[in-house]
């Protein structure tokens, strides 16, 4: 009797398990379908705007049945730079991230192998300062040394937000490496950059893939920099935008379409790189 009552107890418990996971998985399946929808309806909004008419904008902008038109997309390639913006838009993005990267690895190395705190700190300073604030003496010396309405300029310039935040990011990943390795790679004969190069940097790839998206959408959606230091030769994809907002009217599907068109190519990346960046946002959590 006695054992029959446990087994019927276990299964009572059991079966009061199992109902307790599925109203779980109903709540997180709830909770993620509405973050899902918070975060997907302002871009499919914006797609469905982009491909209305102005005559159906004015209507009703808000209406999800209408005949839909590439017009908006047409008027952006024939009426603005669009190839140029584009192209200048990949030289300034991948340029600063690859110089960042080229400066920040290293630094980022030695801060979280010589725990440099302090410096760590001025990092994470720098990067919550608004990009506003360096706009003026950049502004000065660009004029000096001519650097103004150039592609360099707003690669140097780019830098600014992108630096601070490679280096910041990166800290994470290097502290994760067991220095064991290391001073492995040490009693075999490997100087300091050699450990660097040959252990650390392949241990910390999926970082690296992670730290470089986001440091290039971080440079491709990047407006006032190019707005103040830039200019017809060197205009980039957010002026495409800034372009169709007019003083007395704006033009709110050649906003979305623009929009559109700048979002996509960073989207690309990140579906590209989705293997790598899976692997770079959950690395460290299990040793």
């Amino acid at each position: 009797m006695m054992a029959g009552s446990g087994s019927l107890t276990h299964l009572q418990g059991r079966r009061r398990r199992r109902r307790v996971e599925r109203i779980e998985g109903l709540i997180w399946g709830f909770v993620v379908a509405t973050l899902l929808v918070l975060f997907v309806f302002p871009f499919v909004y914006m797609l469905l705007l982009s491909l209305k008419s102005p005559a159906a904008i004015a209507a009703d902008p808000h209406a999800f049945l209408f005949v839909p038109t590439f017009a908006n997309y047409v008027a952006i390639v024939r009426e603005t730079p669009f190839l140029r913006q584009l192209s200048n838009s990949a030289i300034v993005g991948f340029g600063s991230v690859a110089l960042s990267l080229l400066v920040g690895l290293p630094a980022a190395y030695a801060i979280a192998r010589y725990a440099m705190k302090r410096f760590a700190v001025a990092v994470l300073v720098v990067r919550m300062m608004p990009s506003v604030v360096f706009i003026l003496p950049i502004f000065i010396v660009y004029g000096m040394v001519g650097l103004r309405n150039t592609l360099l300029g707003l690669v140097i310039s780019h830098m600014i937000l992108v630096l601070p935040l490679t280096i910041w990011l990166m800290i994470g990943f290097f502290e994760d490496v067991p220095r064991e390795l290391e001073e492995q790679a040490y009693i075999d004969g490997s100087t300091r950059w050699q450990a660097f190069i040959r252990i650390a940097l392949p241990l910390v790839s999926p970082g690296l893939v992670v730290t470089g998206i986001l440091s290039l959408i971080q440079s491709w959606n990047d407006l006032i920099f190019v707005l103040v230091l830039g200019g017809t030769r060197t205009n980039t994809l957010p002026m495409a935008v800034f372009q169709f907002m007019g003083t007395e009217q704006v033009n709110l599907g050649g906003i979305a379409a623009a929009a559109a068109l700048l979002t996509i190519p960073v989207m690309v990346v990140g579906v590209v790189a989705q293997r790598w960046l899976s692997k770079g946002l959950t690395m460290g959590a299990v040793k």
